[in-house]
């Protein structure tokens, strides 16, 4: 691949697709990049390291890179291992070379390696920059994006954000255009439950005149920065991002996903053009919860389950309480043969989350779907779609 970014800056990032699960927990089919880079100048700069499943492809292609300069600085943008992983790799392999980071930079890398930092680290803070010859780089704490100890790197001369996590996606294209999906999902399930202090980096980035953004995850954004900035503006505030309707259903038996499909039927008959249908006991749970940040209408259908909420909606429900779910229209529906709970238990913890408004009618099947339930669904959907 051509690793040039611009005639000094190059990529030595590495595609990992044989990755099943992103942090243990993430569906990652496409796999994921660990993104690295170099610049080359007077002193020679490496921002940030690889997993440490992709180390040795990563140092070959330092090695490419550098054609036998020895690099003058390591960038710690983040310690997580995704990114900080081959740091213990390239500090022995380069002994002359300094680590750049903050003070929560180097008190997490001692809890992740036994490194020898006498004379080797370089402490930066707020406003501190670091010049390599043509080129500086500027440097800008991000803590809780999505780690304490994140920092950001502007290089002012190529006019490059180095922007750590943000901005990153899951899969291995690197084309701008696959960006929208993959750094939705991303952003909800990694970054989401930090929206201020991605707010608080977006107003230093303001300032700045960006003329590329290189993260450590997925594509590097050349064109129309201004629609990933306002994304990002969109999703960190909570703000929906379409109208629309998403029904999330964990069924048992059928009949709960039966009366979903059927308001699903009854909502694009009365005109609601985005409808979107989950099943929560199947689909990626990842994929669940960006869906429902990315609409401002939520159907909840579940079943009653030992005298509370179906396990798989439960769990729905925690995980958008942890990514600070709020300023959405929320729909209740549950189902119970004997003695209906699901609704009473979903609200208990929605109330928890921010903002929600609930629409009157909260539809109540008992055991399967029936003319009265086909009332209460229609009466639903009216409301649904007068957003009133």
């Amino acid at each position: 691949m051509d690793r040039k970014i611009t005639d000094k800056i190059f990529y030595a990032g590495v595609k990992d697709t044989t990755l099943d699960l992103f942090e243990s927990q993430y569906q990652v089919p496409d796999g994921v990049t660990y993104n690295s880079y170099v610049i080359l100048d007077e002193q020679i700069a490496i921002m940030d390291t690889v997993d440490p499943r992709a180390t040795e492809e990563w140092m070959d292609n330092l090695k490419e890179i550098l054609e036998g300069k020895a690099p003058d600085y390591l960038i710690i943008s983040h310690v997580e291992p995704d990114h900080g992983g081959s740091i213990q790799r390239l500090a022995d392999a380069c002994p002359q070379m300094k680590l750049v980071g903050n003070i929560k930079t180097f008190q997490m890398l001692n809890q992740f390696f036994a490194l020898d930092l006498e004379n080797r680290k370089v402490v930066v803070k707020e406003g501190d920059t670091l010049s390599l010859g043509s080129h500086t780089l500027h440097f800008s704490m991000a803590p809780m994006v999505h780690w304490p100890e994140v920092m950001v790197t502007y290089e002012d001369k190529e006019k490059i954000l180095f922007s750590a996590d943000g901005f990153g996606t899951f899969g291995t294209s690197m084309d701008e255009k696959d960006w929208i999906n993959d750094a939705r999902r991303y952003y909800m399930n990694i970054v989401g439950k930090y929206g201020a202090p991605v707010q608080a980096l977006l107003k230093k980035a303001a300032a700045l005149d960006i003329a590329c953004i290189c993260p450590l995850h997925g594509p590097i954004l050349k064109e129309n920065l201004g629609y990933f900035l306002e994304k990002y503006d969109i999703w960190s505030s909570y703000r929906p991002e379409e109208e629309g309707v998403v029904i999330a259903c964990a069924s048992i038996h059928g009949h709960t996903k039966k009366a979903a499909e059927k308001l699903e039927e009854l909502l694009k008959d009365k005109g609601e053009t985005s409808v979107i249908c989950i099943d929560l006991t199947r689909d990626d749970l990842s994929k669940a919860v960006e869906t429902a940040f990315r609409y401002d209408q939520l159907v909840l259908a579940t079943a009653t389950y030992d005298g509370g909420i179906f396990p798989p909606m439960e769990d729905f429900l925690h995980h958008l309480k942890a990514k600070t779910f709020q300023n959405r229209r929320i729909a209740l529906m549950e189902n119970g043969s004997w003695a209906p709970m699901a609704a009473k238990g979903m609200k208990g913890i929605l109330e928890g989350m921010k903002n929600l408004t609930f629409c009157e009618t909260t539809v109540t099947i008992k055991s399967a779907m029936n003319e009265e339930t086909v009332q209460q669904l229609d009466k639903l959907a009216d409301e649904l779609v007068k957003r009133a």
